[in-house]
């Protein structure tokens, strides 16, 4: 005997329609109004799907062709009926939209400003400028300050990049070379070129080039002031004399405001040094080895004389401190007073090997250092 499957019993109205009490069947008025809103909603989605038809074909083709969309397709008068606006706190009226202006921000950016910066002058941050004082020469270059009345500042600066020139024989000012004067013609002196530094020539006096200044760094490289009075022990007066060690100015590099760097030419100051100042290389070590060791000879007797100062003020201090009295006061042999004891009787003071003065007992030969007060 075959058994009956279990089968599952239908759904309750109940289930699907919450709101209507259990067990009540629908009525012919609420049949019909879900009836009405299935084919409302029916024929608005047919629309929507033939509006999508339509553009769809136009869209493609303004793709395939690169070219903008027309102005219908994007513009606001075709607003969909259904659109809301989720900007506007007041439900939107069937196919408007509400302006832009009436939006309000965010309860978070009720104190945000939106500047237009067209509309707003630029103030320079407070500071002057040239066009608030043209007659202001401190809101000018630097070097305006001498500018003539008469110069615009580009010409001013043209007539300082000019001179400039002028002054390092570059450019338009330098020498120029005759082929038909050519005992004229200043030559290298180590190489025989022709293209030499003339600023070089003008200052030193040494007619070089600047390959041959660069592969021979030991005789035409420059020294400075410093360099030379401790390297080869020359005085300030000689550096100075123009005559005697001619030299370059430069700007200071550890700070503008510094005096200018005087730079020498080092084979100048070697012939000078060597030739008629110590006579040779040899002598001028030995001068540079005797003013070390009379250096350091001065600083170990600068050292002798402060300890010896020490030394006297810690006997005096100890001596003191002895004649006021207390445990093991005095010295051995003084007369403490208790009888039989030998009293010394002190020559004069004589001073040591250690520049200290020296007093001696007359009977008995002891020596004491003399205590300064």
């Amino acid at each position: 005997m075959a058994t009956e499957r279990p089968s599952t019993p239908p759904p309750h109205s109940a289930a699907i329609h919450p709101a209507l009490p259990p067990g009540s069947p629908l009525t012919p008025e609420q049949v019909k109004r879900i009836e009405i809103n299935r084919l409302k909603a029916k024929a608005l989605r047919g629309q929507r799907e033939a509006d999508a038809r339509s553009s769809k074909p136009s869209d493609s083709s303004n793709v395939a062709t690169a070219q903008k969309r027309a102005h219908a397709a994007i513009s606001t008068s075709n607003v969909p009926a259904t659109l809301r606006d989720g900007r506007s706190k007041e439900p939107a009226k069937h196919g408007t939209l509400r302006p832009l202006d009436d939006i309000q921000p965010a309860r978070n950016f009720t104190k945000y400003v939106e500047y237009d910066f067209s509309k707003m002058t630029d103030t320079k941050g407070g500071f002057l400028t040239a066009e608030d004082d043209p007659h202001n020469k401190a809101l000018y270059a630097p070097n305006a300050g001498d500018k003539p009345a008469h110069m615009t500042l580009k010409e001013w600066e043209r007539h300082q990049l000019l001179r400039s020139l002028r002054d390092r024989k570059e450019g338009p000012f330098e020498p120029g070379l005759s082929v038909l004067k050519k005992e004229e013609n200043k030559l290298c002196r180590e190489c025989g070129s022709l293209e030499i530094d003339w600023k070089w020539e003008d200052v030193f006096g040494c007619a070089i080039c600047n390959t041959c200044k660069d592969k021979l760094p030991e005789k035409y490289s420059l020294l400075t002031k410093t360099e030379a009075r401790e390297d080869y022990l020359l005085t300030d007066p000689e550096l100075k004399d123009e005559e005697l060690l001619p030299h370059l100015e430069r700007p200071n590099p550890h700070k503008a405001t510094f005096h200018n760097m005087m730079l020498f030419l080092r084979y100048q100051v070697e012939e000078y040094a060597f030739g008629k100042k110590w006579g040779s290389a040899e002598a001028l070590d030995e001068e540079f080895a005797r003013r070390e060791k009379d250096k350091k000879r001065r600083k170990e007797d600068k050292f002798k004389s402060k300890l010896q100062e020490l030394k006297k003020k810690t006997r005096v201090d100890a001596y003191r401190r002895s004649r006021k009295g207390g445990v093991g006061s005095g010295a051995f042999g003084d007369d403490m007073g208790n009888g039989g004891k030998h009293n010394h009787t002190w020559g004069r003071a004589v001073e040591n090997d250690e520049g200290i003065g020296v007093k001696t007992c007359v009977e008995c030969g002891m020596e004491v250092e003399e205590l300064e007060f």
